[in-house]
């Protein structure tokens, strides 16, 4: 260390404190890197690498990136997953003594973006705090940008699986944690195999419960947790005060505007876990994963930026309390009915901008004289909106309302002080008004008047010294100066001083003029730095109003995303569906909403749907591919979810009995990347289903069994069929759609299991889709129909058919041999596979009988119809 340079030593200690961070060291008007970080950097940037002597045998590698454009940089380093701790100078230059000192200001992670250009104007971005404890897991998450803070906690047995629930809905850009395994479990491994995200071990003792309990107390300026609803609440305080602490040591910031948490319990939320969130493209699509084509798309009509967010949190949090979701859809009804109230909402929201980031801005330090322009003419907006809300008789839009403060206080001084176009930057002047300060006025006058003594002086000298060229110029070096051409230099008076030689001319000075330049150039820095001083003072003062700022931009924020769904109930003809705690079902003429407004030109085809935990509780469907029973099941799913978050719906009538979950298992990809084929990453699937749905919710299973052979798969699937629609193991209300057509021969056999199926109409060698679900099972697959639809060559389809008949003359010989059991036994090669209600032995009979059909798990049948298959082969 001793050989190094002195600044290369000050950079090796500022970068010992920060190993996992690049560490960004400015140099001038350069943010530099030095060795690792600089071939990183270099790597990950694609810019040029280079050395520095540091006093070392070998050059130090070394990049860098102008500081006016690092932004970029930075951008595509946190995207690309690393830290960057920004270096700056802490001192004044010229009253420091040897190197300047220089400090970490501030360092950023994937999960602490703040800068506007840098975030989803529409989407939250989260940073999440995991601790596993002995007795549960607790979650904190966050979104510094706005000040938002939650928490929750999970216990026993499906502790870690409602831990993937919450993470597939909070969808963080980075987690801490105080362990990588939790009951022996590799939870890093277990993340990262669910969710792309960014994962760090952070400090175990900040978990601890003292120590997270205290740092909460100290970030809130409490005595107790009382009013934090977090007493008793171990696992949580651990996740929240070591999530605080995190953001403390990373920020350097007091973050005052996160200045309230708030503890929720996941029953409070219909829970979606992650393949039901793909499968329903609830806000973004399976393949391109774009918003458009998703339910996002079809409901988002918000005027905010944080309306926006509002509605996507909506859609990922459906709720489970009838009381709150009646009052959403209430106030949706008074707006849906009322447009011209929706068009004056609608001019009104337009111009507001994003209250809650710029709160945070202003509270963090960072907001410059634009932001607080536009935190003006936002609030200029809020009485009008009070003055509409008064004549609003739903109650849920009455509350809102009384969480809106007019801030007509912070809108006079924002109006008084800072002028309508001010500078991006805050450290160059012209800020501030000129009526604010009477000081800043007056130097002002006197930059004014000394510019017009400047241009008097001007004249003056030309007429004294007869040089018509004669100009008085300025530049940072010199100050002002006296410039004239060389062919003009025998008229310049001796008191003249010269000041520089040029090739075309000398410049000279004056005392005249030097006095003016002592007053011009005095006011000028001072009125940078006063105006600098008094913009931070109105900051401050506007600061200390975070919290009433914050309030208001959640009511306007509630308000536009419940104008959103009035606007699109209005526009596509939804109806407001009746929610009850029973268990009923019924969907009267209902529609996709994404399908339906994707439609140009053909007009959807709705269909009607009963389902309860009685005589409806699993709807079995079969018909062709492409028919349009996933987008039916889909459309269920979709209508309940819409109702429960407080929606209108798209239907004729819809009566909504509360669901706890939405399951799906729609569809199966190999997952390649974890060694899973297609049938176990569906039988996952379907595990999860029956682990943790209960009778209060909506299954939707499509094509369960597919993945394996015929046999295998028809077996698995009545099995499952078998065990949801027990009442004692489930009952839970289920749409089924199957190729297997046997298991149409369950109605009638199971209660509440019903057949429906796709209507179809033939015409010669071709069908038509109608689109409707009757009651009833398909009588055949059309496969080959659905093959030529597709586009499938003549030939292939032609031998498909002489194929197709000649395995069903081949089937109904087989049914005649098969009734002549006098008759020998066929060769090998002749022998067919037994189909699954034939009888030719006695054991087999007796097997089937010994079968308790209502009370068998679904392990029981797969391991029982496991041996019922082996016995017929043998």
């Amino acid at each position: 260390m001793e050989n190094l340079t002195p600044m290369m030593r000050q950079y090796l200690a500022l970068k010992e404190s920060y190993k996992d961070s690049i560490l960004f060291f400015r140099l001038g008007d350069f943010y530099e890197m030095f060795f690792e970080d600089a071939l990183t950097a270099a790597r990950e940037l694609e810019i040029t690498l280079t050395g520095r002597d540091c006093g070392l045998p070998e050059r130090a590698p070394m990049c860098g990136v102008p500081y006016h454009a690092a932004d970029n940089y930075i951008a595509r380093l946190i995207e690309k997953g690393y830290k960057v701790a920004i270096c700056e100078q802490v001192e004044d230059p010229s009253a420091a003594k040897g190197i300047v000192k220089r400090d970490v200001v501030r360092v950023i992670t994937p999960g602490t973006l703040i800068d506007p250009h840098l975030l989803p104007e529409k989407e939250n971005n989260y940073i999440m705090s995991i601790f596993f404890g002995k007795s549960g897991i607790g979650v904190a998450f966050a979104d510094i940008s706005t000040g938002e803070i939650r928490t929750t906690e999970f216990f026993g047995t499906k502790a870690t699986a409602n831990l993937l629930d919450e993470l597939a809905k909070v969808n963080p850009k980075e987690i801490i944690m105080n362990d990588t395994e939790y009951n022996g479990v590799s939870i890093e491994d277990m993340i990262k195999s669910f969710l792309s995200t960014n994962i760090y071990v952070f400090d175990s003792w900040a978990f601890e419960d003292k120590f997270a309990e205290k740092r909460i107390k100290d970030h809130y300026k409490i005595l107790t947790l009382d009013g934090l609803g977090l007493i008793d609440k171990h696992a949580s305080i651990s996740a929240t005060g070591a999530l605080l602490e995190y953001l403390q040591q990373t920020q350097k910031n007091t973050l005052d505007h996160m200045n309230h948490v708030r503890f929720y319990a996941s029953e409070q939320y219909m829970v979606l876990d992650k393949f039901t969130r793909r499968n329903l493209e609830l806000t973004e699509t399976m393949r391109d994963k774009v918003k458009k084509g998703s339910l996002l798309w079809v409901l988002d009509r918000t005027s905010t930026a944080m309306g926006a967010r509002m509605l996507r949190r909506w859609v990922e949090e459906p709720l489970r309390d009838i009381e709150a979701i009646n009052t959403r859809l209430a106030a949706v009804d008074e707006m849906k009915s009322n447009i011209i109230l929706r068009e004056d909402f609608k001019e009104l929201l337009n111009q507001v901008y994003d209250l809650e980031r710029l709160a945070g801005r202003i509270s963090y330090g960072n907001a410059n004289g634009r932001d607080l322009i536009a935190l003006k003419l936002s609030l200029g907006v809020l009485p009008e909106i009070k003055n509409i809300l008064n004549g609003i008789h739903t109650e849920g839009l009455k509350d809102i309302s009384r969480q809106i403060d007019a801030l007509e206080d912070i809108h006079h001084l924002i109006h008084s002080a800072i002028i309508e176009n001010p500078p991006l930057g805050i450290k160059e002047g012209g800020l501030i008004k000129d009526s604010y300060h009477p000081e800043i006025a007056s130097l002002r006058e006197a930059i004014t008047n000394g510019k017009t003594w400047i241009t008097n002086l001007e004249h003056q000298e030309r007429k004294n010294t007869g040089i018509k060229s004669l100009k008085i110029s300025y530049n940072k070096v010199f100050g002002y100066y006296i410039e004239i051409t060389k062919s003009n230099i025998g008229l310049v008076p001796s008191h003249y001083e010269r000041k520089q030689t040029l090739a075309n001319a000398e410049r000279y000075i004056i005392p005249e003029l030097k006095e003016i330049e002592s007053k011009i150039l005095g006011a000028e820095e001072k009125i940078v730095e006063l105006e600098y001083q008094v913009f931070l003072q109105i900051r401050n003062v506007i600061s200390q109003h975070t919290e009433r700022i914050q309030i208001t931009a959640l009511a306007l924020a509630q308000l536009d995303a419940l104008l959103s769904f009035a606007e699109v109930s209005d526009k596509s003809g939804y109806v407001k569906p009746m929610i009850s705690e029973d268990n009923r079902l019924e969907i009267v003429n209902g529609r996709h909403p994404v399908v339906e407004r994707s439609m140009s030109f053909a007009s959807f085809v709705p269909n009607d749907t009963l389902l309860d935990t009685d005589e409806n509780r699993f709807a079995i469907i079969t018909g062709p591919n492409m028919a349009g029973k996933s987008t039916y099941m889909r459309q269920v799913a979709l209508i309940v979810l819409m109702a429960q978050i407080g929606c209108f719906v798209p239907a004729d009538q819809a009566f909504i009995g509360m669901v706890d979950r939405i399951f799906t298992r729609v569809g199966a990809s190999d997952d390649l990347s974890q060694g899973q084929s297609t049938f176990m990453v569906e039988m996952s699937e379907l595990a999860n289903i029956l682990n943790n749905a209960t009778s209060k919710s909506l299954i939707i299973l499509d094509e369960i069994g597919r993945g394996t052979s015929t046999y295998d798969g028809l077996s698995i699937a009545w099995a499952v069929v078998e065990y949801i629609s027990n009442h004692q193991n489930l009952g839970a209300r289920t749409l089924f759609a199957t190729h297997y057509h046997e298991l149409t021969e369950l109605e009638g056999i199971l209660e509440g299991v019903n057949n429906y199926c796709i209507s179809v109409k033939e015409h010669g060698d071709d069908i038509i889709f109608l689109r409707r679900i009757i009651p009833g099972g398909a009588d055949q697959s059309y496969g080959i129909q659905v093959a030529k639809l597709a586009g499938i060559t003549d030939a292939v389809i032609t031998r498909a058919k002489e194929i197709l008949r000649e395995l069903e003359v081949n089937d109904i010989n087989r049914s005649k041999q098969t009734k002549d059991t006098t008759k020998p036994a066929k060769k090998k090669d002749e022998q067919y596979q037994l189909t699954m209600f034939s009888n030719p032995h006695e054991d087999i009979l007796k097997e089937l009988k010994s079968i308790d059909i209502i009370n068998i798990t679904p392990m029981e049948a797969m391991n029982r119809l496991y041996k019922l298959i082996n016995m017929m082969k043998s």
